[in-house]
């Protein structure tokens, strides 16, 4: 998954963007879907789909694949935003918004409207939130966003950092992948204790061969004189497309409209 990922930031129908553009155009989306309502965040939900789905021509599954992740974080925090419990004495006490609810034992559990509520706002900012993320991660390259961060004059030792983790994070998933291969083959995950010792042994082997990595890639580093900045190349041109450039710009402009005409009738 992590190099089909990359693979399609480099391949998109949107690489020829600047990276500036689209970064400058999810930043924005990012900031209004943190404090837009849960029917302004569902729109963002929609747009960005048909800008990574229609403009960029990632594959619907892979995007779907994607989005399944925030979603799945939710269902394991909806439980505890939804239940409410009391002791059965205490029943007269309890909130307004019970929905519906039953006695076990001398404890009561319910299932509460607020927290509904709640739930459903969360579901709808995380995803927001998450495809703003997800544009970045699939319309544009690491190396340029990290040109992109060189222009805005971060630090470069975080640009290192982030350049050497991102190289770390595939050599540690291609290690990984090896590693549960070899050890399928030999049968090391027939029972549930084979299953927990091949863990620990991958676990073990993933540390021995990080460190081993980095070391490799500091003696080739020192080898070809760093100098404490790596520089890399860049032959691509890009070029702005007054179309897409005028939606992002038109469609942010409708959104912080519709924001501020729910916000004056709110209050």
């Amino acid at each position: 998954m992590h190099h089909q990922i990359d693979s399609l930031a480099y391949t998109n129908r949107l690489r020829y963007l600047p990276p500036s553009h689209k970064l400058g155009f999810a930043i924005a989306l990012f900031i209004l879907s943190y404090g837009a309502s849960p029917l302004v965040q569902g729109a963002i939900v929609l747009w960005l789909a048909w800008w990574i789905v229609g403009y960029a021509q990632i594959p619907v599954s892979i995007y779907g694949r994607l989005l399944l992740l925030p979603m799945s974080f939710w269902l394991m925090s909806v439980p505890a935003l939804l239940l409410g419990f009391a002791m059965t004495p205490d029943l007269g006490n309890l909130p307004s918004d019970v929905w519906q609810g039953i006695e076990v034992g001398p404890v009561y559990v319910y299932l509460s409207r607020q927290g509904w509520e709640q739930a459903s706002g969360v579901l709808m900012r995380a995803i927001a939130l998450t495809s703003c993320l997800y544009f970045i991660l699939l319309t544009v390259p690491f190396v340029e966003l990290l040109r992109v961060l060189r222009q805005l004059r971060c630090p470069s030792l975080m640009i290192e950092l982030l350049g050497l983790m991102y190289r770390f994070i595939f050599m540690l998933a291609a290690t990984a992948t090896e590693l549960v291969t070899a050890q399928r083959s030999r049968g090391g995950y027939l029972t549930w204790r084979r299953q927990l010792h091949s863990l620990g042994m991958i676990v073990s082997q993933l540390l021995i061969r990080t460190l081993e990595n980095y070391r490799e890639l500091s003696l080739g580093l020192q080898s070809r004189g760093f100098t404490g900045e790596l520089r890399v190349w860049h032959g691509r041109r890009h070029q702005p497309n007054w179309r897409y450039s005028t939606e992002a710009i038109l469609g942010c402009g409708l959104l912080v409209i519709v924001m501020g005409w729910q916000y004056a009738h709110r209050v």
